[in-house]
């Protein structure tokens, strides 16, 4: 039996979030710990899962924050390593009146980018089922480095591979830099969840449907679950697509996490059932179980600590259905 279900490597941060004005009408901001790797291994913890994860921040009041955190939800901190010489990443969000979020990141550099490949301990590696990873820890050269290493670690051991693109642009020298590590991302993955804003950025489509029968075409991956926001998500499976319906929320404030608990659900579904053993009846439950604990986390601030728990899932679900 392996140690961990989940391991994941890649940004830990502190995401500042809109809340409210002070006195004198300036806008406060709320540090809520992130980075979509910790969100997905975070949301897993609530599912009984066992999770580690693989990144650095920086030896700083944000930094022991965030650890402190991480290591609260359950997840392993063993390969979390404090950078003396560069300070934790942080990132603020804009939220639009929808929801919706823009980013302004203080990255320039943070910690995250400065993990190396002698960094990773193999051994968290070689004793997990799952290792998921995004395509921001390959930004820089170093920290791409350690990306690959573990990769190859992973997969040598028997892994499944699990990727997010989270494009977010500002963090690239160029956008063609973006698409070509994506690309490699999903050459190496059993397991591509995407948005379809990244579906169209990667191929060049706006139809989902297109986009993802391209990226099948050319890379084979065995599942690939599509995120589509206010329309629901679908998921590709041997052939088949499912889809289901959203849970739309009248008290969303934010969507932030909103993807990485979608992810999260998805690795659940998998953890659970085999990727050899999915069919569309347990496909279409893994997504409703996945929209719905999505939209939970649009009702709150921030994610990594306010995830749901497995009943407060199923009872939202119950409550739609009645």
């Amino acid at each position: 039996m392996q140690k961990f279900d989940v391991v994941a490597l890649g940004e830990l941060l502190v995401d500042f979030t809109e809340n409210g004005k002070s006195t004198q009408r300036n806008t406060l901001f709320e540090a809520n710990p992130g980075g979509a790797p910790c969100n997905v291994l975070s949301m897993l913890q609530r599912l009984g899962k066992r999770t580690a994860f693989i990144g650095k921040v920086g030896k700083d009041s944000f930094g022991e924050m965030l650890r402190a955190v991480v290591a609260e939800q359950g997840i392993d901190t063993g390969n979390l390593i404090a950078d003396e010489g560069v300070p934790t990443t942080l990132a603020f969000v804009h939220t639009a009146s929808d929801g919706d979020r823009s980013f302004s990141f203080y990255r320039n550099p943070g910690a995250d980018m400065m993990l190396l490949e002698e960094d990773i301990d193999i051994s968290i590696l070689e004793n997990t089922r799952i290792f998921h990873f995004g395509s921001l820890s390959m930004t820089d050269d170093g920290v791409e480095k350690a990306t690959k290493k573990a990769i190859e670690t992973a997969k040598k051991a028997g892994a499944i591979l699990s990727f997010d693109p989270n494009l977010r642009p500002p963090l690239w020298k160029s956008l063609d830099i973006a698409k070509e590590k994506i690309a490699y991302g999903i050459s190496q993955c059993d397991i591509l969840k995407i948005s379809d804003d990244e579906i169209e950025f990667f191929t060049g489509v706006s139809d989902i449907d297109e986009g993802v029968t391209r990226i099948q075409e050319e890379f084979h991956t065995p599942l690939i679950c599509a995120t589509m926001g206010k329309m629901g998500s679908r998921a590709y499976y041997k052939g088949n697509r499912v889809e289901h319906a959203p849970f739309l929320n009248e008290n969303t404030i934010e969507t932030t996490g909103a993807g990485d608990t979608f992810m999260a659900c998805v690795l659940n579904g998998v953890l659970e059932n085999g990727l050899d053993g999915m069919d569309t009846q347990k496909l279409k439950k893994m997504l409703e179980f996945a929209n719905a604990a999505s939209s939970i986390i649009t009702t709150r601030k921030g994610a990594l600590k306010v995830m749901p728990e497995k009943e407060e899932v199923l009872e939202f679900i119950q409550e739609r259905k009645g």
